[in-house]
């Protein structure tokens, strides 16, 4: 059998490098997987028994491709792989790949390694482990705290996986980086070269593998000695990370353009950080999730530029209504204060699904109003908003009174969020509706849901449409908001109009560290005539705009639009400033 990946010639300068000790009884099998790529094999026996090191010894007499070195004694997998790199470098070699000697690795995979290798040559390609349920538990664990000090020795969220040893070398980088600093040469291998030639300035590029553990699989992990080991290494790599902090943060920074709107920016990565620190809560709690969140929020106000200056904009306004915030210290009002409450409000999610927030934590002051629309047991519809915390408004509505909420949300930013969400708490993503999908059977299925007593949601504070552009022009409504004129959607009001039911606006807040749930009326139908129907949106949009400011007042710290939400000027003046200057 033969595989076809890319022309001969370019696979010719790629080889595999296995270190393989005491894992004879398992090669063979590894040898039959990679036989199809035709490409030659370094297999470095590090140390084995002597029994062992014999039997490997017949089992590549069978394989023409395969070579076989031998250390004298173990020195450990990270010296195997880097004399594997060093023989495979001299003979002409361009790029190794690694790949464990115990059959964990899935070799079906590795051909998409040298495809991404390809298009990237100085990069290092690493395997994105995902595991099956034969993964123990503690190593998952001591995986997370692994990924934890990386990120904070690249001051980068980039490495998605150090220690998987499943992947693609540049060799002519990695034989410099490797002749130029010491590199562990044991289990702290695969994550200092891999921090060490990111540092170096290699891109780190990664592809999802799946990862077994083999029932029958031997590991050579020494609990003591090897904790003890990686600890060290990691103080090394943290003290390392200092001197090249400002290159390192230097390097992840992108400037965007001030004019850009945020429907057209891609999400900022880092969410693994998120999936993380909610895995992280689940097993020791709030105050060791919150503890570790400090330097993901950091990490993400000192690269946010764009993001940071958005909040300092609103801040500014804000308090420029001061005297109509009765909850905040003036002091508070900060851009790191603001992320740092966005960042809670991440923990406040998770909570609210768990059922560690209940209605007891609520100051709740609409709540014989609310009792009152869930005992009619009737459908409605809740204009929501980036204020605030729209999951905790939900998650309690469904666990302490068994209302199914349904959220409309706008995939395009929310559903890598909502993904990890749901990995950590699979009820907290449910009946989401996505936006970007909405036609006549999602309308149909909508008033279906009402008829049946159930909620729909939708957020009706932020645009998915850029309103410089002329063309989207129909698809705003300006109103003033904290002093300034800024574009909401139609699509929500219109929606609501459709769907010829109550309308409520909600909102949970957390000024003070206290949570706060607002339920407020807004109209029982929202009446659009055709021929007065701009003039009825303008007063419904202003009336809502009005509310969301006065909510903004109570917890300004609460606001989640990290983008110029005003757009500087409105579209419309901009247009006749132009007609005029034509003149």
């Amino acid at each position: 059998m033969t595989f076809d990946i890319a022309p001969k010639n370019c696979l010719s300068q790629y080889c595999f490098v296995i270190p393989c000790y005491n894992h004879s009884y398992k090669i063979t099998t590894v040898l039959q997987k990679l036989e199809q790529y035709q490409l030659h094999c370094f297999i470095i026996d590090d140390g084995s028994d002597n029994d062992k090191a014999t039997e490997l010894a017949l089992v590549c007499e069978h394989y023409h491709w395969v070579t076989l070195n031998r250390l004298d004694t173990n020195q450990g997998k990270g010296a195997a792989v880097m004399m594997g790199m060093k023989i495979a470098y001299s003979q002409g070699y361009t790029h190794a790949i690694q790949i464990d000697a115990d059959g964990q690795h899935n070799c079906q995979d590795i051909a998409e390694l040298i495809n991404q290798s390809l298009n990237h040559p100085t990069a290092l390609i690493s395997g994105k482990p995902v595991y099956d349920d034969s993964v123990p538990k503690h190593r998952l664990i001591a995986r997370y705290i692994t990924h934890f000090w990386v990120w904070i020795e690249t001051l980068s969220f980039n490495i998605k996986d150090s220690m998987c040893g499943f992947r693609v070398y540049p060799l002519e980088s990695s034989i410099n980086l490797i002749n130029k600093n010491h590199i562990g040469k044991r289990m702290d291998f695969d994550t200092e070269i891999m921090v060490k030639l990111y540092w170096q300035g290699n891109d780190v590029i990664f592809v999802p593998t799946k990862v077994i553990y083999p029932e029958d699989g031997l590991s050579h992990f020494k609990a003591c000695k090897d904790n003890v080991l990686i600890s060290w290494m990691h103080t090394k790599l943290f003290f390392g990370m200092l001197p090249r902090a400002l290159s390192l943060i230097k390097r992840h920074r992108t400037i965007k353009s001030s004019q850009q709107h945020w429907s057209q920016t891609d999400e900022r990565k880092g969410l693994w950080g998120i999936k993380f620190i909610l895995t992280l809560y689940h097993i020791m709690g709030r105050r060791i999730a919150k503890i570790v969140m400090f330097p993901v929020i950091l990490y993400f106000w000192l690269t946010g530029t764009n993001e940071r200056k958005a909040s300092k904009q609103y801040l500014k306004l804000i308090k420029q209504h001061y005297q109509q915030v009765p909850n905040i210290n003036i002091h508070k009002l900060t851009t790191f204060h603001h992320f740092y409450q966005f960042g809670e409000s991440i923990l406040d999610k998770l909570a609210s699904w768990r059922g560690d927030i209940t209605l007891d934590d609520l100051y709740y002051p609409n709540k014989n109003e609310c009792l009152s629309v869930i005992e009619q047991q009737r459908g409605i519809i809740l204009l929501g908003s980036h204020l605030g915390d729209l999951e905790m408004c939900r998650a309690i509505a469904s666990l302490s009174h068994k209302i199914t909420v349904n959220a409309l949300v706008f995939t395009h930013n929310a559903v890598r969020f909502n993904k990890i969400l749901s990995e950590t708490n699979p009820k907290a993503t449910i009946n989401l509706i996505q936006v970007d999908s909405l036609g006549p059977d999602t309308a149909i299925n909508l008033k279906e849901k009402l008829e049946q007593g159930e909620w729909i949601a939708i957020m009706a504070d932020r645009t998915s449409i850029n309103p410089y552009q002329r063309d989207n022009q129909e698809a705003v409504i300006w109103a003033d908001f904290l002093g300034k004129p800024a574009p909401f959607p139609k699509g929500p009001f219109i929606l609501s109009s459709v769907l010829d039911a109550p309308i409520y606006l909600i909102w949970g807040l957390k000024p003070n560290g206290r949570y706060q749930f607002y339920f407020e009326h807004f109209c029982d139908k929202l009446n659009l005539p055709r021929k007065e129907r701009q003039q009825a949106l303008q007063i419904a949009v202003q009336h809502y705009a009005k509310r969301l400011e006065h909510h903004c007042l109570i917890s300004p710290l609460d606001w989640g639009n990290f983008y110029d939400f005003w757009q500087n000027i409105k579209p419309n003046s901009l247009n006749r400033e132009e007609s005029e200057n034509d003149r």
